[in-house]
């Protein structure tokens, strides 16, 4: 049976804690509607990116804009089977909302699983539902939890997530994965085939939502996803690209966050995964420069294994000689580097199109992480069953 979430949203909700959720959801077959008091489906909100940057507290930055497909005032509770809170600034202000608290409150007194993030707990506690309950969240919101009644439940790190019930919390983004899970879990869900190795071939300044997007929604999954930059180690960082469409003749650019890498590139080898996925932004530019990485890929392809490419991404696999009698699609900017290639140009209209020709998966940008993600999952053989 399909599930639907409800997403509730406002101004400078924390990039990755709105989409990665939004998207790796959709992936699995679960439709999600993400809304704003006072905001109609198609209209936008504004992203702050929040990371550790050395400082007592967390810094601060313009994110995407995230577009809402649903209208915040059209609500009917009834027909979704779970909620999800992201953190970020905008609970601040939504707890201080009766109706956000109203609808908060609807799903709790039916018993519907809900999910929420970081800041997110601000307006649990303002609705009044985590009395006698076990959460977590950043650490900063503990005061206001324990005085709502909670049973604070520390954090051993920021990826730790707690399950009460059906109330699901977590303190930062870095739990996606286990978030996810539990979420996906709470409204019914199981997943098969998922005992799956993938490596990401990341660089610096890739884009922000094309790594971190279907890397945490693989790891959701539960497959091991190891992330490799050439001249890189296990634990180093990658600084990551924000590009974004405002209306410009191009794409805009602002910084993302900051990417940790969790594998050496070096120790590297196409026979030890199952997958290969190549994220976009700047990053392929270089890449594609680079002889080992080249190397590695037309491993993959020889190997008859799945790679997914996205926007950029595919400067590498041209480069690489892979191409050649393909059909495969891009961002259109790299439609030479697709042609020359020897590939057939698929034309990605709309912008979210992705496709699949054989072993490889190809997509424009990532407003198509959905089908992106859930088309490499098909070559993979990951299944997800409500």
């Amino acid at each position: 049976m399909a599930k639907s979430a409800l997403m509730i949203c406002g101004d400078y909700v924390e990039d990755y804690e709105v989409m990665v959720p939004f998207q790796a959801l959709q992936a699995y077959g679960v439709s999600v509607d993400a809304v704003c008091p006072g905001k109609k489906s198609g209209e936008v909100i504004k992203t702050a990116v929040h990371q550790e940057s050395g400082c007592q507290t967390y810094s601060e930055s313009r994110g995407h804009n995230f577009t809402l497909n649903a209208t915040f005032s059209e609500i009917d509770v009834g027909k979704y089977d779970g909620l999800i809170l992201p953190g970020g600034r905008a609970p601040e202000y939504l707890a201080m909302d009766d109706s956000v608290l109203t609808i908060v409150r609807k799903f709790q007194e039916s018993r519907k699983p809900i999910a929420s993030i970081c800041h997110g707990q601000l307006i649990l506690a303002a609705a009044d539902v985590v009395k006698g309950r076990k959460c977590t969240s950043y650490p900063p919101v503990k005061p206001v939890l324990i005085a709502a009644g909670a049973h604070w439940i520390e954090p051993e790190t920021m990826a730790t997530c707690v399950a009460d019930g059906n109330l699901i919390t977590g303190p930062t983004y870095e739990g996606h994965p286990k978030f996810i899970e539990l979420f996906v879990k709470a409204v019914g869900g199981s997943v098969t085939g998922s005992d799956k190795k993938i490596l990401f071939l990341c660089g610096d300044y890739m884009e922000d939502y094309e790594v971190m997007v279907p890397f945490q929604s693989l790891q959701a999954l539960g497959c091991t996803v190891d992330a490799v930059c050439p001249k890189k180690i296990a634990g180093e960082k990658c600084p990551t690209a924000i590009h974004d469409f405002e209306g410009d003749q191009t794409y805009s650019e602002k910084p993302g966050h900051n990417f940790t890498l969790n594998a050496t590139f070096d120790s590297a080898c196409a026979s030890s995964y199952d997958a290969l996925v190549i994220p976009g932004g700047r990053a392929p530019e270089y890449l594609a420069l680079d002889e080992k990485v080249l190397t590695l890929v037309k491993k993959f392809i020889d190997g008859g294994k799945p790679v997914a490419s996205i926007c950029h991404g595919q400067q590498i696999l041209s480069a690489a000689g892979v191409l050649k009698g393909k059909k495969c699609t891009a961002y259109p900017a790299v439609k030479l580097n697709v042609v020359l290639g020897g590939a057939t140009w698929l034309e990605p209209d709309p912008i979210d199109r992705c496709f699949t020709d054989g072993n490889l998966v190809t997509g424009a940008a990532w407003p198509g992480h959905p089908e992106f993600v859930s088309q490499l999952m098909a070559l993979l053989g990951i299944k997800v069953s409500f």
